[in-house]
């Protein structure tokens, strides 16, 4: 993408939907079940929506609707996709109205988002939760989208999924995740590539243990800026002993440090079970004398919780990515750089 993220905040059964029927009390608070969407199969149909940046190429949405063909899958575009209000794909109030009408819409069996970028978070307050818990469908992205995926676990808990986007890169090794979580229900394992190529011992992909051991809980997270923007609000789930995971494009290592303190001031880093830093691509540690490193950050924020934590999984703004399920339980071997979902993530 031309615009980064950090550019544009500078610039400002089978058809059963749920393991559960969610229920309402009087004051509108929904049951603690966690609701799993119904799995994808081919011949539905998944909805194309655009709640965050703009897109300046109309090409993006007709390669998407090829991916989705490739998958077997149909397209219905949301009203306002193409929408646009400066860098956002269109109003507060017409975003909103596309992600609401697509979980009201019977004929939308799942919904993708086109792109990330920024401007999820302002319309959080413009959602109609109930409607999503009555309607649970798989929603996936990555990115700012990790407002609603956050969110719509938070109010409706429902699990989301931190996958690929529309115009992200669809290619076998990404995809095979998505098949095998969203299509087939499998409950596997996830480790990064072990593929040494020519070299004598594996020089890419590796992680960086922050301290070792095994840990099981939910795994909740996404982007680093996003999550840490949504602290105080209402829209963040429970994160006590479940397991965190972060990503981030594009930020100074300074400002990784500034957001990885905050989450230590707001009690978040000191109730979760795991850890999980997938990429920080473009994260540059800067020109000034004695900068850290993101090895040094983490191992200050991280390492003295003496939780099992490791640096570099497959999750951030990389061609070959893992989908990660937000409200699964899984668990986490930081020695060996795994990641165990211990339940399927669709019904």
């Amino acid at each position: 993408m031309s615009i980064t993220r950090r550019q544009i905040l500078q610039m400002v059964g089978t058809g059963l939907v749920a393991t559960q029927v969610p229920t309402v009390s009087a004051a509108g608070i929904f049951s603690k079940s966690t609701l799993k969407p119904p799995r994808l199969k081919a011949g539905d149909t998944v909805g194309l929506i655009n709640p965050a940046g703009a897109t300046f190429h109309h090409d993006d949405v007709t390669i998407a609707e090829e991916t989705f063909a490739a998958l077997g899958l149909k397209m219905k575009a949301g009203k306002h996709l193409l929408d646009r209000y400066g860098y956002l794909a269109g109003t507060d109030e017409a975003r909103a109205a596309d992600v609401n009408s697509m979980y009201a819409d019977p004929d939308v069996d799942a919904i993708i988002t086109l792109r990330g970028g920024w401007g999820c978070n302002r319309i959080l307050d413009l959602i109609d939760y109930k409607t999503v818990a009555k309607n649970p469908k798989i929603i996936i992205g990555y990115s700012d989208i990790t407002s609603l995926l956050l969110a719509f676990y938070a109010k409706s808990n429902l699990v989301t999924f931190h996958g690929p986007v529309g115009i992200s890169t669809w290619n076998e090794y990404s995809t095979d995740f998505v098949k095998r979580l969203l299509f087939n229900a499998e409950a596997f394992t996830m480790e990064n590539p072990k593929d040494i190529g020519d070299n004598l011992t594996q020089t890419k992909h590796r992680i960086l243990k922050i301290h070792g051991g095994n840990a099981t809980g939910k795994l909740l997270g996404g982007n680093l800026s996003v999550l840490t923007a949504m602290v105080g609000s209402e829209y963040l789930p429970d994160f006590k002993g479940n397991i965190l995971f972060l990503e981030e494009v594009g930020e100074d290592i300074y400002r990784v440090d500034r957001m990885l303190t905050q989450l230590k001031l707001a009690g978040i880093l000191g109730e979760i079970s795991g850890f999980v830093f997938g990429k920080c691509s473009n994260c540059d540690s800067g020109e000034s004398y004695g900068s850290l490193t993101l090895e040094e950050v983490l191992d200050d924020h991280i390492k003295p919780l003496g939780i099992p934590a490791w640096f570099g999984s497959m999750i951030g703004h990389i061609g070959d990515k893992f989908t990660m399920p937000l409200g699964v339980k899984a668990e986490i071997d930081a020695t060996k750089g795994s990641i165990t979902l211990l339940e399927p993530s669709v019904s």
